[in-house]
This record gives structure tokens, sequence and C-alpha cells, in this order.
């Protein structure tokens, strides 16, 4: 099996961000994910990455079992004066994107990428004006889009996660790249 972390060291390189290469059976996906979605997130039925548009988490389950290697990436996205969170964040998950164009042009043909969170390409998003997406190939679903379970998955990989009690807290951001 052909080693893989020079791909994804070269992302974190830099940066408040590590990976780690994990079996996708570690991924837990589970139906409650999708309800703090549809009954926590603004953005629900609103993009073309979140649900319902997005594989359920049984879906995601026949996708994950697929592939039997994964890497969870990890971000600590810190608040600090005068940087804005998102705005990093966004830039990661297109360094994300790319590295998924390079895993496929490598020979790993079915490398997905799923990031954190609603698609931030535009705003808003082209469903609300029901056009087409205007960045199809580089927008993405969020891991919890596709019901999966990021604090267990997190959790079962030894990696830190927890409820925020407050904006000014430092966010543990995870993103999952399916590669085979």
């Amino acid at each position: 099996m052909k080693d893989i972390a020079e791909y994804w060291e070269r992302v974190c390189q830099g940066k408040p961000a590590q990976a780690k290469e994990i079996h996708p059976s570690s991924v837990v996906t589970a139906s409650w994910v999708r309800l703090k979605c549809q009954y926590g997130c603004e953005m629900y039925g609103k993009g073309y990455c979140c649900p319902p548009d997005t594989p359920t988490p049984e879906q995601t389950r026949g996708v994950l079992s697929q592939y039997n290697r994964a890497v969870l990436f990890h971000y600590q996205a810190a608040k600090r004066e005068g940087e804005n969170r998102f705005k990093l964040l966004s830039g990661f998950f297109d360094e994300l994107i790319d590295l998924e164009g390079d895993l496929f042009k490598s020979g790993f043909y079915k490398a997905f990428v799923m990031i954190s969170g609603p698609c931030s390409k535009c705003s808003p998003c082209a469903k609300a004006q029901g056009e087409p997406c205007h960045f199809g190939m580089r927008a993405r679903p969020s891991m919890e889009a596709c019901g999966i379970d990021v604090y267990r998955t997190a959790w079962n990989n030894g990696f830190p996660i927890k409820p925020l009690r407050s904006k000014d807290e430092t966010q543990n951001v995870y993103c999952l790249m399916l590669v085979e």
C-alpha cells in the first residue's frame, strides 16, 4: 500500500493542523447528526452541500465501507485579534480540495474529501436562486451533513474535541479525506 503521508503533511505544514491516517470503520455515522443540522443550523435546506441534498448516514456508511483508509485532519482554529478565522478555514478547505485532486492524479482515483460546516464557496448558495452550483468541481459536503458523528470519530482516533462555550475559544475543526 502506497504511503500517503507526504501528501497530507504538506497541507498541514506551518499551520495549526495535523492529520492521521485512520481506518474508515472508526468513522461513526448516526441519524441524530442530521437532526442537529435540521434543527440547529440556519443553512439546512438552503445549500447544495447541506441536508437534505447530501448523503444520508446510511448512504455515508455504505460509501465508507468501500474504502480501506482515510485521513482525519484536525485544524485548531484559535480566535486571534485581527485574524478572520472563517477566512483561514476556507483557505485550509481549499487546500484539502486541491489535495484531493493531487491524490486523484497520483493514482488514488477514489480520493474524496468532506469538510467541516456549511459550504462557503458563495453566499448565498446558487440553490437559493434556483441555479446549479457555481462551484460544483470544488464544493464539498461537510462530515456533519453526511451524518458523521464528528465528536465520536475524533475521540475514536485520539483527537481532542469538546463543545465550545464561547466564540473566543479555540475551535477544533475536522475534515475527512477518503483515499483508496
